[in-house]
């Protein structure tokens, strides 16, 4: 591992040399030096958490019910309050599938959106840890990192599963690739892609962003195209797990390129990247190209969803919740 502590020491000369920032590409001339993110989420220290408690609930009344208790309402968000609770669901109950439709179309997608969001601000909060200490054991770095930066590397790709080192180049990608993804552009593709959590997808696989798999244990289309091989849209345990994989499908996938550049290109300008802004690097993401682009701005723009970039979670307990059978 000392050929990996040479490495993060030229990254750390010539970041502070050139004022390179951890996400920017070797080459580029900022003015900024590394430093942590900008921003200062508000949260808790992953590990510092009270125990979660478990609810069960029924209907989508029952559920609108528990939002209130619980002070997650809409009047609440219109006043500016942009604070969420941590709502982990079990599974996507076939009930919504079935009771959706009838529901009036706020409701279902108030409750949608309302589910969604913990789960996509808990999956950021985990890459923002992982990107934190990632930016401190590049400007701190001993050889007890290396094993730590390595797995990073290999869990986002940047090297492959028999390597032992990172170099230079590698250690630039990974800061650009250890980012969060903004709360609203991932609501609007959970709907995109989900039909508002009522696909077939979803419910049999709690798959909420369409990804697909060739392993054979997916959920298989009705109508598969024979042209593009043996495929299926992944399936998970549960929607948090869905989500998980999306961000590191988006932080990886060479088709979303894009998106990472654009993200640290706005990041060395110390702006903090919108959704909005991302959604228009994903013309790869759909078959559908630009007019999937105009569809999520449409649902960002009709449904308001640009104030959850925002958004923060609480600092009381993660909350379960297992729709009653």
């Amino acid at each position: 591992m000392k050929t990996l502590k040479r490495v993060l020491m030229v990254l750390l000369c010539v970041v502070v040399s050139t004022g390179l920032q951890a996400d920017e590409p070797i080459g580029s001339t900022a003015e900024q030096p590394l430093v942590p993110e900008p921003e200062k989420p508000r949260g808790r220290a992953l590990g510092n958490a009270p125990a979660p408690r478990q609810v069960t609930l029924g209907s989508y009344h029952d559920l609108l019910k528990f939002f209130n208790r619980i002070g997650y309402t809409a009047e609440r968000w219109q006043a500016g309050i942009r604070e969420v609770p941590r709502i982990e669901l079990t599974h996507i109950p076939k009930r919504w599938q079935q009771q959706s439709p009838s529901m009036p179309v706020q409701d279902k997608k108030n409750i949608f959106f309302r589910m969604v969001a913990p789960g996509i601000l808990m999956a950021n909060e985990k890459v923002r840890a992982e990107r934190q200490m990632l930016l401190e054991k590049i400007n701190h770095h001993n050889a007890s990192d290396d094993e730590w930066l390595v797995a990073l590397g290999k869990r986002y790709a940047v090297i492959d599963a028999a390597s032992e080192t990172l170099n230079h180049e590698q250690l630039a990608q990974l800061t650009r690739r250890v980012d969060v993804i903004p709360p609203s552009l991932s609501l609007a593709q959970a709907a995109e892609e989900s039909n508002w959590g009522t696909s077939r997808f979803s419910i049999e696989g709690n798959a909420l962003f369409g990804q697909w798999d060739f392993s054979g244990q997916g959920v298989k289309p009705k109508r598969p195209r024979k042209e593009l091989g043996n495929y299926s849209v992944a399936r998970f345990d549960n929607p948090q797990q869905s989500i998980e994989a999306y961000l590191l499908n988006l932080n990886t996938h060479w088709a979303y390129k894009k998106l990472r550049d654009k993200r640290a290109a706005l990041r060395r300008e110390n702006i903090r990247p919108s959704g909005w802004e991302l959604a228009n690097t994903l013309d790869l993401y759909s078959e559908r190209r630009g007019d999937y682009i105009k569809s999520l701005h449409a649902i960002m723009s009709y449904n308001k969803l640009l104030p959850a970039d925002d958004a923060y979670l609480w600092q009381k307990e993660t909350i379960i919740v297992l729709p009653a059978p």
